[in-house]
């Protein structure tokens, strides 16, 4: 456009200090100029049309706070898996250890029962007890480590697991790591929590030892592992090179250690760095990335100090 040349019936150009110009014509030669602005330098003389009137330009609308997430138990995938009776499977479906992890602690997994002992997800604390309370996990199998108890099964994947990850520490260097108690029954649990309250009084039982039916020993999931050659007591191996190595790599292998120092608050033991608890490769790698402490906080539910009722 030729802005030497006026509109047809426009006003003549207004003088410096002469009466300025209506405000339609002046926003119009503002449009004008602006637009041939943005023209490139090559292109400017060469199209003179005016720009399209009244163009708007939608900007999508964002909804602060919204949660539009469908629900992952609506997936064949999942359905597929949990009907399969797949831990690994299921936690695949759902995208992953975190993304598991994530759609639980959000309420947005009603397929996924944190109560069910059959799954390495379940959480058993002293606000949770089995269901059902004598629960036995099949199969069981022996841990092929040096045991020093009669309690020396586990769950048969939770006990191939262990002596993978006891032969990684060997291969390491770190020496052997054994095992004092794998599967304990209920009938066991019953037995050994009332030796506590007999030997240390039922305040210091509780505090160390699980009661009947609350117990992560009964699901086949949990181990307490000792130092050997020779083997030593579980309370000495966390100051031990297979308890640094444990700390540090057991989440390679699918265990957490559960009951950690600074955390007794919430899981309602004193810290047990012998005490580790298989959870699956998925949610440990997720544990381990998230720099969780336990159970409760990693999939969001209440802390449990104290037995309910």
């Amino acid at each position: 456009m030729d802005l030497a040349r006026q509109p047809q019936h426009a006003p003549p150009r207004s003088p410096l200090r002469g009466p300025a110009l209506p405000i339609g014509i002046a926003v119009t030669a503002i449009g004008m100029l602006m637009s041939l602005v943005s023209i490139p330098a090559g292109e400017a003389a060469a199209d003179h049309r005016m720009p399209q009137p009244g163009l708007v330009v939608e900007v999508p609308s964002v909804q602060v706070g919204a949660t539009a997430a469908a629900d992952p138990c609506a997936e064949k995938t999942v359905t597929d898996a949990i009907a399969a009776g797949d831990d690994s499977a299921t936690i695949a479906a759902f995208g992953g250890g975190e993304s598991f992890r994530a759609a639980v602690a959000a309420g947005n997994a009603p397929c996924i029962s944190l109560s069910d002992p059959r799954h390495v997800w379940v959480v058993v604390n002293k606000a949770r007890p089995l269901d059902p309370i004598d629960f036995t996990p099949q199969p069981l199998a022996a841990a092929p480590l040096q045991v020093t108890t009669g309690s020396g099964q586990a769950r048969a994947d939770v006990a191939a697991a262990v002596g993978e990850m006891a032969a990684a520490a060997a291969a390491d260097g770190v020496g052997q790591i054994g095992a004092n108690n794998g599967y304990r029954s209920y009938d066991l649990q019953v037995r050994t929590y009332a030796t506590h309250v007999r030997s240390e009084g039922q305040a210091h039982a509780d505090a160390a030892s699980a009661r009947a039916g609350h117990s992560e020993h009964q699901t086949g999931l949990a181990l307490d592992l000792v130092a050997c050659a020779p083997c030593g007591g579980i309370d000495a191996f966390g100051a031990t090179p297979q308890g640094a190595w444990v700390a540090a790599h057991a989440w390679e292998y699918g265990f957490i250690v559960r009951y950690e120092s600074g955390s007794t608050g919430v899981t309602g033991y004193m810290p047990e760095p012998w005490h580790v608890r298989y959870v699956g490769t998925e949610l440990a790698a997720a544990y381990h990335a998230g720099g969780y402490h336990s159970l409760e906080e990693f999939f969001g539910l209440p802390a449990a100090p104290d037995y309910v009722g």
